[in-house]
């Protein structure tokens, strides 16, 4: 089967995909998959056995994966470092939604000086910001709204990187400070992206079966709100397009859940192997 550019758009990474599966299919069941049964469900979106063996390989190099054998048969479970990873990304999506209406008028700053000869922590530290969703204020100053832990973001960083939690006071007002450390327009872009795709009456009919469905929604889905750093609702526009987008993501979850869930029943090969 082949599948355009435009049926996946960037959810076509093999990873990113395997995430959304495991944590469809495999998470909080306490089982271990079929490789065989993973390539199954990865044709019907166009990814290869080749890419799909190598992203296992890769999964359980980074301890993301665990292998089982069975006979001559390899199953895959999830380590307790894959699990947190996937409750992450439940959290983002069931818990912390894409629209963000319960602002304290907080917000986290991060302030950094690395030297030159720590060029790549520097670049490093930039790419884990935007990640946990913050925006560059001025040069060496991201912020984030809403009180984060980012122990974890910078504590091998040391007398570098300065935290704090602070409120804006004139002249300084929060919408500027959103307008200004944030790409709204970008970020606005990309939901409409997203309801392009899958506003149709009939989503992505390239696609075989409504497996595949929610596998590309829930990727879909995870890789916008994970580059969404959830600003204030208070200053977006009224038809701020996350609030149409999130509601479109809950009604084909839900309906991919009866119906991609009864599939999935029927071509997964699946062992018990106990929490990870």
């Amino acid at each position: 089967m082949t599948v355009s550019d435009d049926e996946l758009s960037y959810s076509a990474r093999p990873q990113s995909l395997m995430l959304s599966f495991l944590g469809l299919h495999v998470v909080e069941r306490d089982t271990a998959v079929y490789s065989g049964s993973v390539i199954d469900v990865f044709a019907r979106v166009g990814i290869s056995e080749e890419a799909v063996r190598s992203t296992l390989t890769r999964m359980v190099n980074r301890g993301l994966l665990a292998r089982h054998r069975r006979g001559r048969r390899v199953y895959f479970g999830l380590t307790s470092r894959a699990a947190a990873v996937l409750e992450d990304g439940k959290r983002r999506v069931w818990r912390t939604g894409a629209v963000n209406r319960d602002w304290d008028g907080n917000w986290t700053l991060v302030g950094f000086s690395l030297p030159d000869s720590r060029r790549s922590d520097r670049h490093d530290l930039r790419s884990r910001l935007v990640w946990a969703g913050f925006g560059p204020l001025q040069n060496g100053l991201w912020i984030a709204p809403g009180v984060k832990d980012v122990t974890a973001l910078v504590e091998d960083l040391g007398d570098h990187v300065n935290v704090f939690t602070a409120q804006h006071t004139k002249p300084t007002e929060s919408a500027d400070l959103v307008h200004r450390a944030f790409d709204v327009a970008a970020i606005a872009t990309r939901y409409h992206a997203f309801l392009s795709r899958w506003e149709p009456a009939a989503p992505l009919p390239a696609l075989p079966d409504d497996l595949a469905r929610q596998l590309v929604l829930h990727t879909d889905w995870l890789q916008l709100v994970r580059q969404d750093p959830h600003l204030p609702a208070e200053h977006l526009a009224a038809d701020w397009p996350a609030i149409r987008a999130e509601q479109l993501f809950h009604r084909l979850a839900t309906r991919y859940q009866e119906t991609g869930g009864a599939l999935a029943n029927e071509v997964l090969d699946q062992i018990p192997v106990g929490p990870p």
